[in-house]
């Protein structure tokens, strides 16, 4: 299991409080909402409201809560403001690349809340375009590897298009082109593996080694931005490692 990963795992069992809670089902809600305002309400041909509806299962949001945010985007209910989404580009301390994805109601609240996050830990936001050219959208699939076999699962993600499977003592991580999506999840289904996180998201091309004091200034300036209630994802070319991630939870 990479850094990264077990760092995205020690940050999912921190966010189990219901206050954390409450604010994860609200970005859940806006991302269902505007994939059915953009392409309609059926999970069969709307590919972005189906990911984000598995993004909400996964997170156990309550189906009327998902009920609800789709006839909010079709228009069936009409509560609520306008909602869009944003990337911003920027950078955190030394140097890191981040793209910030944004849902949200009032784009001048989320930039300068970023901002004013940013600036403070010594970081900056970017022009368009300034960051974007790093990252590379992929298809990722987080499976826990308890009781399953290692080779089998390779050779299915393999076999359906996958480019790159990590396995780990604790997790399976498969990586797949975005197109590739749609066939490592049916076959995925048919072996009856069941990831604990299915998406599209975005890849460092490269990934940059800071010193783990170094590493974890950034993994805080990441994390508070996380927080935000705009914020839906965070994506870096910071590498995380083993060490960078113990001396974080030591200092929490």
């Amino acid at each position: 299991m990479s850094g990264h990963s077990k760092w995205a795992t020690i940050k999912r069992k921190k966010g189990t409080a219901d206050a954390k809670r409450g604010q994860l089902f609200t970005r859940l809600a806006r991302e269902i909402v505007l994939a059915a305002r953009e392409s309609g309400g059926e999970v069969d041909s709307n590919f972005k409201l189906r990911l984000a509806i598995d993004k909400a299962k996964a997170n156990n949001m309550p189906k009327e809560n998902v009920e609800r945010a789709i006839k909010r985007g079709t228009g069936e209910d009409k509560e609520g403001g306008t909602i869009e989404q944003v990337t911003y580009e920027g950078y955190a301390p030394h140097g890191i690349a981040l793209l910030i994805e944004v849902v949200t109601d009032n784009r001048n609240r989320a930039v300068s809340e970023i901002r004013r996050i940013l600036t403070r830990a010594g970081g900056n936001l970017g022009e368009g375009g300034s960051v974007a050219w790093q990252f590379a959208r992929k298809a990722y699939f987080l499976i826990p590897a308890a009781g399953l076999n290692p080779d089998k699962v390779f050779e299915a993600a393999v076999d359906a298009g996958a480019d790159d499977v990590q396995i780990g003592k604790e997790t399976i991580e498969i990586f797949a082109p975005v197109e590739a999506y749609k066939g490592v999840s049916e076959r995925l289904r048919i072996e009856k593996i069941t990831p604990e996180e299915s998406t599209l998201r975005m890849e460092p091309n490269q990934q940059t080694e800071l010193d783990p004091e170094q590493t974890v200034q950034v993994m805080k300036v990441i994390e508070q931005l996380e927080e935000l209630d705009d914020v839906s994802m965070v994506y870096s070319n910071l590498m995380v490692t083993d060490e960078a991630v113990a001396a974080m939870e030591s200092a929490a």
